[in-house]
């Protein structure tokens, strides 16, 4: 085969292995620790067919097992730091004690924490995450949704997830309607389940 030929198996092969961990992580289940025996499934059994291929065609070797166990190794080894790395923050945050400031609604996290919606007195709403404590994950997101951690429904994305412990604050657009959006949800994207909720009273 062309060395071109073989050099375009590079990124399907890691297109492949990338998709599977998509598939098995974040599209077949929602509960964490499935999610990530799945995803481990799926990255040996994408190294045993790229195995396989390597010792039918030696002159493929390089391009598809060498891209399987790189794509493989990278994206496992981020998903093992991120699942298992604390990461703090401690940011001064808006309060409702503050002059003018009105608090729109306060929650709880089942693990530690409150979220806190305020309006604030100089225009614009944030929202703010005080003593949380949440377990680390790949790709943590901060929604507002209608609905809850498993039905999310209508979803506002306010941005990666700061640090998984301690105190933190969102900007809320102005287009929010913060009457439907009442709960507060740290999203895992990678795998598509919930790390903790809040629902703002």
């Amino acid at each position: 085969m062309r060395i071109w030929r073989r050099l375009a198996l590079v990124p399907l092969v890691a297109a492949i292995v990338l998709a599977g961990i998509w598939v098995a992580g974040g599209v077949l289940t929602n509960d964490f620790r499935l999610s990530m025996l799945l995803t481990a499934l799926w990255l040996a059994a994408a190294g045993a067919a790229a195995l396989a291929v390597a010792w039918r065609w030696r002159a493929l070797a390089l391009p598809v097992l060498g891209t399987a166990v790189v794509t493989a190794a990278v994206a496992g080894g981020y998903l093992q730091y991120a699942s298992s790395v604390d990461k703090v923050v401690s940011e001064q945050v808006a309060v409702a004690a503050a002059a003018g400031n009105e608090g729109v609604g306060r929650g709880a996290f089942a693990s530690a924490g409150h979220a806190t919606l305020l309006r604030l007195a100089d225009g614009g709403t944030v929202l703010t995450l005080t003593e949380l404590e949440t377990d680390p994950g790949p790709d943590l997101r901060v929604y507002l949704v209608t609905g809850g951690p498993d039905e999310l429904g209508d979803v506002v994305d306010l941005g990666a997830l700061k640090g998984n412990k301690g105190d933190q604050q969102y900007d809320v657009p102005a287009s929010v309607d913060t009457e439907r959006h009442r709960t507060v949800v740290i999203w895992c994207r990678a795998f598509s389940v919930a790390f903790g909720s809040a629902r703002l009273a």
